[in-house]
């Protein structure tokens, strides 16, 4: 059977972490995934652990081609590899949007409020697309 579109821009071992990814999300990605599932946040669709260019990402958003990324505290060691990773994946139009662990936790619908305002604005829909 010849592979399909997708398997030939996904390799199979990228989906195979996803998937894995996919069954241990931590608590902050599990609670913004109940917030982004099923259009549950201003009708726009989100991917959790979704693969894209050699990363897997932790939620997106193909139409407004947005990236959320939830950080914790391991993300502080390791801020050149990420401002690399962002760079890279803005070069093919994605935008990145990196919300903390504690953010998620604690004012979730503010952190919900800034992705809906940065989506929408991808969209056009918006008002600016602010960091």
């Amino acid at each position: 059977m010849p592979p399909t579109q997708r398997q030939n821009r996904t390799s199979e071992g990228m989906r195979a972490t996803a998937r894995h990814l996919r069954q241990r999300m931590t608590r902050a990605e599990t609670v913004l995934w109940q917030r982004l599932r099923g259009r549950r946040l201003a009708g726009l669709k989100f991917r959790r652990q979704h693969p894209l260019g050699g990363y897997i990402l932790d939620f997106y958003c193909a139409a407004s081609k947005l990236a959320v990324e939830v950080d914790g505290a391991v993300h502080a060691q390791r801020v050149e590899a990420d401002v690399a990773r962002d760079a890279d994946l803005a070069a093919r139009g994605v935008r990145v949007l990196r919300v903390s662990n504690e953010g998620v936790l604690e004012r979730l619908e503010e952190t919900a409020a800034r992705i809906i305002t940065v989506a929408l604005s991808r969209l056009g829909q918006g008002s600016s697309d602010e960091t």
